[in-house]
């Protein structure tokens, strides 16, 4: 589970912004947060969802992008000599240019609290410190920095392997890839204090990027091509959401995985989706019709594309943390909030965080003060990140007409004439 997230020298991000998923005390709706499920340590209850807001080119955007930084250094391709890392200063402050930037995480892990902080630049990785909270106190695991003296590393007095088994991972590490990923993939199967904390950044959190859309969808495909039994729960996905479809059937050109056994690489397994054929049968009080994959709208294409992480999100444990940039493309208000009402109302330990246009969700009172945020560019470009609960007002008002009105700010400015 995510505590907060914080980044700065983004894109749009200058100085330090933080998206925190603690909830305020005193506020109601108690379906929408849970408990910490820390051991020996008490803290704030978490938000279940935390719907983003702001004018376009205010940095909602970029706020998710950020969030996956660690996820694409973990990709396969992530660390060879010529790939360019996903560093991006600020460019209106000059004083920044050469400045990494810097991405902190607080997060929850098989009842273990933990930070992780991760500053780069373009050409490696500059910061890099992991710390644990046992019964709520602070402890370092390992912190590594890079200044103008060379690459510098200290290993907490708690960290297991032992001195000779730590510089042998420091040097599996080169300049552009996490040293948090060369431990584990180098650990032998008793030292294990390292797996929680990388697991969280592999599986546990699951960020989706608008220009992903096309491709989870196929992704979906390609999913039920490889486990066909789950053709069922996205069926009745799409029905709970007025979406008429009474079967979906598959078939493929060729298998799902490679003839040498390999596993498929993310750009294989989105080739060979594309040569999957997919029917939907659609049901109607007249009767039925069968339509190719190809001829459904872009809401039912993106509903099928968002499938699969929310099926991750719900399988994997009831322990996940799925980021979506614009949930509400192509999809009509109504469905988001069914299915942010659904998410409430599963019971699970999980967490939806979103950027949305959708107003109406204002307006359907399902979501407290502290869950709406806004985005924010001011005069130099600089993005400010902040919460309607930030401002004085009554838990009971009315969120959608404040907004409009300009109480919270984060409208775009629009020039008459």
């Amino acid at each position: 589970m995510l505590i907060e997230f914080s980044v700065s020298n983004y894109r749009s991000f200058r100085d330090r912004q933080t998206l925190s998923m603690t909830a305020s005390p005193r506020l109601s709706k108690t379906r929408n947060t849970f408990k910490s499920p820390v051991h020996a340590e008490k803290l704030p209850d978490l938000l279940k969802v935390a719907a983003i807001y702001g004018p376009n080119a205010s940095g909602k955007s970029s706020l998710i992008r950020a969030m996956g930084v660690v996820g694409r250094l973990l990709a396969p391709v992530a660390g060879s000599n010529d790939e360019v890392l996903p560093a991006s200063a600020f460019r209106f402050d000059d004083t920044l240019k050469e400045a990494p930037s810097v991405f902190e995480y607080d997060f929850i892990q098989d009842g273990m609290r933990y930070r992780f902080v991760l500053g780069l630049n373009a050409r490696r990785i500059v910061q890099e410190q992991l710390l644990v909270y046992p019964k709520g106190k602070e402890t370092l695991l390992y912190h590594r920095q890079f200044d103008e003296h060379g690459e510098h590393y200290i290993f907490g007095k708690t960290l297991e392997g032992g001195k000779e088994v730590h510089n042998a991972w420091r040097r599996l590490t080169n300049p552009k890839m996490l040293f948090i990923a060369q431990a584990v993939a180098n650990s032998s199967e008793e030292l294990n204090q390292l797996r929680a904390p990388f697991g969280w950044f592999q599986s546990g959190l699951l960020v989706i990027e608008q220009n992903n859309m096309p491709g989870l969808s196929t992704a979906s495909i390609r999913f039920l091509q490889m486990v066909k039994n789950y053709t069922g729960d996205l069926r009745d996905f799409l029905s709970a959401l007025d979406i008429p479809v009474s079967a979906i059937h598959l078939s493929s050109e060729e298998a799902a995985v490679c003839p040498d056994n390999r596993k498929l690489t993310l750009k294989e397994f989105f080739a060979a989706a594309q040569k999957d054929k997919v029917t939907l049968t659609h049901s109607t009080v007249s009767g039925a019709a069968q339509f190719d994959f190809s001829e459904e709208s872009c809401g039912t294409k993106n509903l099928i594309g968002f499938w699969l992480p929310w099926f991750m999100m719900n399988q994997a444990g009831g322990s996940g943390i799925l980021c979506v940039d614009e949930l509400d493309s192509s999809l009509h208000p109504e469905i988001v909030a069914d299915l942010i009402g659904k998410h409430l109302d599963s019971g699970l330990q999980t967490q939806l965080i979103f950027t949305t246009h959708d107003t109406h969700l204002m307006n359907e009172k399902i979501l407290r003060r502290d869950q709406f945020w806004i985005t924010e560019r001011d005069a130099h470009g600089a993005t400010s990140l902040f919460s309607v609960h930030d401002f004085e007002g009554r838990e009971s008002e009315d969120v959608e007409k404040r907004y409009f009105e300009g109480r919270y700010r984060g409208l775009p400015l629009l020039r008459r004439g």
